[in-house]
């Protein structure tokens, strides 16, 4: 998704990376190291692979996902994961830094092909189709299946504030914003403040106004601990897919005039490397096929909330689903 700041999971990654060298995880490893499992069939033995990024949790996750992947096929993988913000990642993979990342298909739409939400397809199998064609004319990226997670954007509060507001929906929010604007403090990433898919597009749509003085910027960790504190805010961005939801007791606003698109992640590929090797989509569409909303949200708790790395969880979700033994 679409953070524009590295938060301290992606720090202890690094910090943890030459431990996971003599542990057979590292994503310097010249693959092959994970053994058996249905990945272990296809041969990518000989190929070299530059696997990006975005800085945040999920990413992080997938990235790792990628990789042990890649190493399950004997191909041999080098770790660029981790870069901060999406005109970067995409940028590096443009630039062939990277051969290829995981992206969300309302990005694609909103960021990388400059369309508004307002014009995106609220089915999500259209979106994706649209967003897989026109990336490829324009940019030349190549876009595998997409899982069925969505990791739409989303706005919070504690759970009972709602009622206790009368927020049921984004409509009665911004009812309060007009009415009571001491109580509708908000806080977000930078990233979701610029972005027409953010915070100025929902602000537009719903027909409201926030006070500068009323909305925090903030890193997307401290959020979802400061909108149960109530300072400096009462509701704040959230993503779908974040397992903090659930572990710091929060409820999504409903988003009843669908301003938030689709978000569902595919793996995007630098036409040229898929060209080389297309086996890549014989890795990747079966891992994205088990990628729900649910499971991703589990993966990312544990990482968030019970303090795993990102690549152990990489690996139990690998080994669970039979890809690597």
């Amino acid at each position: 998704m679409r953070h524009s700041r590295r938060n301290l999971v992606g720090l202890l990654t690094l910090m943890v990376a030459a431990a996971l060298v003599a542990a057979g995880c590292s994503s310097s490893n010249g693959g092959g190291g994970a053994g058996g499992g249905s990945l272990a069939s296809i041969d990518l033995k000989g190929k070299t692979f530059k696997v990006g990024s975005k800085e945040f949790t999920e990413q992080l996750v997938l990235g790792q996902i990628a990789i042990q992947a890649l190493q399950a096929t004997g191909a041999t993988v080098e770790d660029k994961t981790g870069i901060q913000g999406t005109a970067n990642v995409r940028k590096a993979l443009t630039a062939n830094e990277i051969d290829m990342y995981p992206e969300y298909t309302g990005t694609g739409w909103t960021v990388h092909l400059k369309h508004t939400t307002a014009d995106a397809a609220k089915d999500p199998k259209a979106l994706y189709e649209a967003v897989k064609t026109q990336d490829l004319q324009a940019n030349n990226v190549a876009w595998l299946d997409a899982a069925p997670l969505n990791n739409t954007y989303a706005i919070a509060t504690a759970k009972g504030r709602g009622q206790e507001l009368g927020v049921k929906n984004l409509s009665d929010f911004a009812k309060l914003a007009a009415e009571k604007p001491d109580q509708a403090t908000v806080c977000a990433a930078s990233e979701f403040l610029t972005r027409d898919d953010g915070f100025p597009g929902l602000a537009k749509t719903y027909g409201f106004t926030i006070p500068k003085e009323r909305i925090a910027e903030v890193d997307l960790g401290v959020i979802y601990t400061r909108i149960p504190a109530g300072e400096p805010c009462k509701f704040g961005e959230v993503f779908q897919t974040d397992g903090r939801i659930l572990a710091n007791n929060l409820e999504i606003i409903d988003d009843d005039k669908n301003f938030f698109v689709d978000y569902n992640v595919a793996m995007t590929v630098n036409q040229a490397a898929l060209d080389k090797s297309p086996k890549l989509a014989d890795v990747f569409n079966p891992i994205a096929a088990k990628l729900t909303t649910d499971v991703m949200r589990e993966l990312n708790e544990r990482v968030d909330v019970k303090g795993e790395l990102p690549e152990v969880v990489a690996k139990d979700f690998l080994q669970k689903n039979g890809f690597i033994g």
